[in-house]
């Protein structure tokens, strides 16, 4: 009796075994996580020294680990924690020589369902990033802009439907807090704030490759804006559509989009923005050279009219065009937005880059932007705009790249803005430096 309850048990045993091991053979884990250390140079940034405000010399270390379970390859579970600890050397708030552990924050948390109940529907639910996932960012990029660079998440719940290999939608329902009030954070006396105002919205985004030169990507994006300041709730809706096309070794890229909506009380509020670039490479000449020229266009509040006739740039207030313009458009955005870093509206860009590539891990761009506005100020404080000129100025750039390991990198970046009648006679130049090293595993 005893030999066969071991016999029944070892067989037990032994099936058991094959059951968790045929188990986690469906299982897949990976982890990596990365290093960014950079240091940053702001002079008169803020205010074209027009407001007395301090320039600003700091270091920032972000650090991001992550882990993503994957089960038969279509579930898995993806987490993110970030951190980006500050000290400031050179400060208008906080104290010079002060350091900022910053909290731990969930920067991702999503799980993934591919090709659900067998259909060709893939569905993300929970805390996701959206980095050039939307065309090149003009309008869909940061859920997160008021923290700058250390989240980009949105809380989102994302459904694709992949109709062919070569055309898709995606729909997403997304909510933006102005502090994260969804999952908590570790060693936070008081939560970073990440937007200017409680936000929500959905949009529908299709991408169709109708040749192997040409693409489109026409969207519909629906935006509401939570009141801040004396800024009333809006609501906003934007139509438009991308396009891309090559024609050898040229490619061409564009894009068009219109808004309208109102505020709470019944302003309407309406906008058009776009931009239009021609780019060339030359494989076969020396350091394989690349250009781009183009015009970015966004619409300015008409001082004539009771509409708001201004470009809203959605969820793209981050450094698309600059770096150092970001800062100047807090001022600028103070009267109807309640100012914003890199409220990008009420602008002409004429833009220039070339590119050259000294190797595989070493390249150069230099980029040269004229800009002017749409519209003119009325009533901004008149140290720092002239309300009357169109004139924003000149911005050269430049960038060094360069790729030391497989996980190592980092590069240069200078920028240097000479204003014009935009801005009033008080108004100096501005500089923005910073250089960066990065390590990811």
């Amino acid at each position: 009796m005893v030999k066969r309850f071991s016999l029944i048990g070892l067989l037990i045993f032994l099936a058991s075994i094959m059951i968790i091991s045929d188990a986690f053979a469906n299982f897949e884990f990976k982890y990596g996580g990365s290093l960014r250390l950079r240091q940053e140079l702001w002079e008169n940034a803020f205010d074209l020294d027009t407001l007395n405000i301090k320039n600003e010399n700091f270091f920032r270390l972000r650090t991001s680990v992550w882990g993503q379970l994957t089960y038969q390859r279509d579930y898995s579970l993806y987490l993110k924690l970030t951190n980006e600890a500050r000290y400031f050397i050179n400060s208008r708030s906080p104290a010079n020589n002060s350091f900022d552990e910053d909290e731990i924050v969930i920067d991702n948390l999503y799980l993934d369902f591919k090709n659900l109940f067998k259909l060709p529907i893939d569905l993300r639910i929970g805390r996701q990033d959206f980095l050039f996932t939307y065309g090149e960012g003009f309008l869909i990029m940061d859920g997160t802009p008021v923290d700058g660079s250390r989240t980009f998440y949105f809380n989102a719940i994302k459904a694709v439907w992949k109709i062919n290999p070569n055309n898709s939608i995606d729909i997403v329902f997304l909510s933006n807090p102005i502090r994260d009030v969804y999952l908590p954070s570790l060693y936070a006396a008081n939560k970073r704030r990440l937007n200017t105002s409680d936000e929500e919205g959905f949009f529908i985004y299709s991408k169709n490759k109708i040749t192997d030169d040409l693409s489109v990507e026409p969207y519909y994006i629906y935006k509401k804006e939570d009141n801040f300041g004396t800024t009333p709730e809006l609501d906003l809706n934007t139509i438009g559509m991308r396009a891309t096309y090559k024609y050898g070794t040229w490619r061409f890229r564009g894009e068009l989009a219109y808004q309208f909506g109102e505020y709470e009380g019944g302003r309407d509020r309406r906008g058009t923005g776009g931009y239009f670039f021609v780019g060339r490479r030359y494989e076969n000449v020396p350091l394989k050279p690349e250009f781009d020229l183009g015009l970015i266009y966004m619409s300015g509040d008409k001082a004539s009219t009771t509409k708001h006739e201004g470009w809203n740039p959605l969820f793209s207030r981050w450094p698309i065009y600059s770096e150092l313009l970001v800062f100047t458009l807090v001022e600028e955005t103070r009267k109807d937005s309640g100012g914003v870093p890199a409220y990008w509206t009420n602008m002409h860009i004429y833009r220039a880059n070339v590119k050259v590539n000294f190797s595989a891990n070493t390249n150069l761009s230099i980029w040269y932007n004229y800009l002017r506005a749409d519209q003119s100020t009325q009533g901004l404080n008149s140290n720092m705009f002239s309300n009357k000129g169109k004139e924003r100025g000149h911005l050269p750039q430049a960038m060094l790249n360069h790729k030391f390991t497989k996980n190592i990198d980092g590069y240069l970046l200078a920028e240097y803005f000479i204003p014009k009648n935009f801005y009033s006679d008080k108004a100096n130049n501005a500089l923005f430096f910073r250089w960066q090293l990065q390590y990811r595993f």
